[in-house]
């Protein structure tokens, strides 16, 4: 099962407990943050919303903020020593989805149960 949501002008794939890195949100570490759904799959089914599918949403927990690498802009006017340099490093956030909630039920897939192992008996004798 996944869906797809939207943050920051661009689109992400997610899962339950997928980390992803998005632009910068609000919020500290270990915070909660929910994010719009544009559209999900739970396997039999296929919804697509237009734009936003209704009663759904996904939500995340904040695992740190950080900063991208950095990048550098450089201009050269050839002949006319002109030279310009500039970096850029971009702040990001990093998010571990928790739960994906459609009509306000969760939709994460349920654990299957592992059967407890059966005890070894000694033969006493």
């Amino acid at each position: 099962m996944f869906a797809v949501i939207k943050t920051g002008g661009k689109q992400y794939r997610v899962t339950a407990d997928d980390k992803i890195t998005v632009m910068t949100l609000a919020g500290e570490a270990g915070d909660t943050v929910s994010f719009e759904v544009l559209s999900f799959f739970d396997g039999e089914t296929v919804e697509i919303g237009a734009p936003l599918v209704e009663g759904a949403s996904v939500s995340a927990q904040i695992v740190e903020h950080d900063r991208g690498p950095k990048v550098i802009a450089f201009k050269k006017r050839r002949r006319k020593n002109s030279r310009r340099k500039r970096g850029h490093r971009q702040d990001l956030t990093i998010v571990r989805i928790t739960d994906i909630l459609v009509g306000g039920q969760s939709r994460r897939p349920a654990k299957a149960a592992t059967p407890a192992a059966p005890v070894a008996e000694t033969a006493a004798g």
